[in-house]
């Protein structure tokens, strides 16, 4: 039977994170299958079909009996997890099989439960890692003081993908058309919060044009946003083809589909960042690899990426609508002031890359 290679992801955002290790496995271990899996829908139902892969299953039930079961079906000669998803009877399984387990991407935080008194059971899954290549030496750190030492700073491989990403972006001739060699506003996986805090920019800034591309597309809140926009000015994506005017003569465009918003940050100046009126941030890197500065609500702070950002001025944290104006103000009208944040944002994103290197040459895949 051929060997194998693991490798798990949460989620779609996981899978993007981790894809530049799949891609280098896939082309050094050409004769692997590689074996991957999700456990959130997500994921799987996007990426089910990926040329990356030679199959694509969720992640069966955390009991022995399928750990057992599912590592003896696939037979991995190594398995790889990004970023977070620690269950203990599949990592136990590897273990006892010494089959090498490595965590790529990782981040630790204080709060986490491996780092209470009350975690042990899970402290005890961690000790089952192989190797941990982490984001920071924050992370390193704070697995030292539970005597986990297997680990290696490395970064985050996000920065490898996205940069990757402004290499050779997928050209939409579309946007192109739309943009009409007008500057840019993207607002990236927003949510109904974020587009009543934008919306009113749209009608201050008329010589601007501006991009909505919606964490959720559902009919009910796509109308929701065009409830909240000047009528006249907007098309939506997938009505481009029957549009009567030309599409450059339009303001405001919402993409109402899954999948082009890396490939759109090429087109944009500045961009806002969904999430943080919530549960958090979305990626902020996409669109700072192509050099635009990046706006977001008040919940990044668990995203080091979005720190790092806030600190060197490429990033711009806000929590009312008159913050947006103001910052969003000032790159709008500043073209010495958006030019500089720019810089910042590109130059992070290209300073950050290498992870991927440094995990292919410290991992061993027989």
């Amino acid at each position: 039977m051929p060997k194998s290679v693991w490798f798990h992801f949460a989620s779609l955002g996981e899978f993007e994170q981790g894809r530049p290790v799949l891609e280098a496995v896939k082309a050094l271990y050409p004769h692997h299958k590689i074996v991957i899996t999700f456990f959130s829908p997500s994921g799987f139902e996007i990426r089910k079909n990926t040329s990356l892969a030679d199959a694509v299953y969720y992640l069966p039930l955390d009991t022995a009996q399928n750990a057992q079961q599912f590592i003896e079906t696939i037979k991995p000669v190594a398995a790889i997890f990004t970023k977070y998803e620690y269950w203990y009877h599949y990592f136990n399984e590897l273990h006892k099989q010494q089959i090498p387990l490595y965590i790529i991407s990782a981040i630790f935080r204080p709060k986490q439960i491996f780092f209470r008194w009350y975690g042990s059971l899970h402290r005890e899954i961690l000790s089952k890692v192989t190797r941990f290549f982490v984001q920071d030496e924050a992370s390193k750190q704070l697995l030292s003081t539970i005597h986990i030492n297997n680990v290696q700073v490395s970064g985050d491989t996000r920065f490898d993908r996205v940069y990757a990403n402004t290499q050779q972006p997928k050209a939409l001739p579309v946007i192109a058309e739309f943009k009409n060699n007008r500057p840019v506003f993207i607002a990236g996986s927003s949510w109904p919060a974020d587009e009543e805090l934008i919306a009113p920019m749209t009608v201050q800034y008329p010589n601007w044009k501006f991009i909505f591309a919606p964490h959720e597309i559902s009919e009910e809140k796509l109308n929701k946003l065009m409830s909240l926009l000047p009528t006249g000015k907007v098309v939506r994506f997938s009505q481009i083809p029957a549009l009567r005017t030309p599409l450059s003569s339009c303001q405001i465009l919402i993409i109402d589909n899954i999948g082009m918003l890396s490939s759109l940050y090429q087109y944009g100046q500045v961009a806002y960042i969904g999430g943080g009126f919530g549960a958090g941030i979305h990626n902020t890197l996409e669109a700072a690899a192509f050099g635009l500065p990046v706006i977001f609500g008040p919940n990044y702070t668990r995203f080091k990426e979005a720190r790092d950002l806030v600190a060197l001025h490429g990033g711009f944290a806000i929590s009312n609508a008159a913050q947006l104006q103001e910052i969003a103000g000032k790159l709008i009208t500043d073209a010495e002031y958006l030019n500089k944040a720019s810089i910042v944002a590109a130059k992070l994103v290209a300073e950050s890359k290498g992870a991927t290197a440094l995990i292919m040459s410290n991992i061993v895949i027989l």
